[in-house]
C-alpha cells in the first residue's frame, strides 16, 4: 500500500511539472515572439497627424485606459493623442506623438498617461486592442 501511494505521489508530481514546463514555455514563445520586431498595424495610420508613438506598456479597465510612453522629461498628456477606430466588436487605439519632447533628462521607464473610456468616446467596458508598437527594454526582451 505504501508503494502505490508512493508512486501515486511521483505520478502526481511528475504531472505537476510537466504542466509548469509546458506553461513556462507557452510564455516564453509567446514573449519571444513579441520581442522579435514590430507587428503589423491592426489598422492603417495613414493621414494621422504626428508620430506614431512605441509604448513601454498598456492596461486597461472597465473604465480607463492607461499608457507609458517615452519620455525625455516634458511628455504630458497633450503632447500625445489617441485615435480610435472601430472594427466590428473592438476599437483599436492608436497612439500620436503630436509634440516633440525636447527635454534632455529621460525618464528610463517613460512616464505614465491615462485617458477614461467617456474620453475616448468609448463605452464602459468597451473591448480596446492597440495599434501602437511596443518598447522592449533589454531586460524584458527575450532572447532564443
Amino acid at each position: 500500500m505504501v508503494a502505490r501511494l508512493s508512486g501515486a505521489c511521483r505520478r502526481r508530481e511528475m504531472s505537476r511539472r510537466i504542466a509548469f514546463c509546458a506553461v513556462v514555455a507557452t510564455v516564453a514563445a509567446v514573449l519571444t515572439g513579441c520581442a522579435q520586431g514590430p507587428k503589423a498595424a491592426l489598422v492603417s495610420t495613414e493621414g494621422m497627424p504626428g508620430q506614431l508613438e512605441p509604448i513601454h506598456a498598456v492596461a486597461f479597465t472597465r473604465d480607463l485606459a492607461v499608457f507609458r510612453v517615452s519620455s525625455n522629461g516634458c511628455t504630458d498628456k497633450s503632447d500625445v493623442k489617441p485615435f480610435i477606430t472601430r472594427l466590428k466588436d473592438s476599437a483599436v487605439i492608436t497612439l500620436r506623438r503630436l509634440d516633440e519632447d525636447r527635454c534632455t533628462r529621460p525618464v528610463k521607464d517613460g512616464v505614465q498617461i491615462e485617458w477614461t473610456f467617456e474620453e475616448l468616446g468609448l463605452p464602459s467596458g468597451a473591448h480596446v486592442v492597440v495599434n501602437n508598437p511596443y518598447l522592449f527594454n533589454d531586460a524584458t526582451a527575450v532572447s532564443q
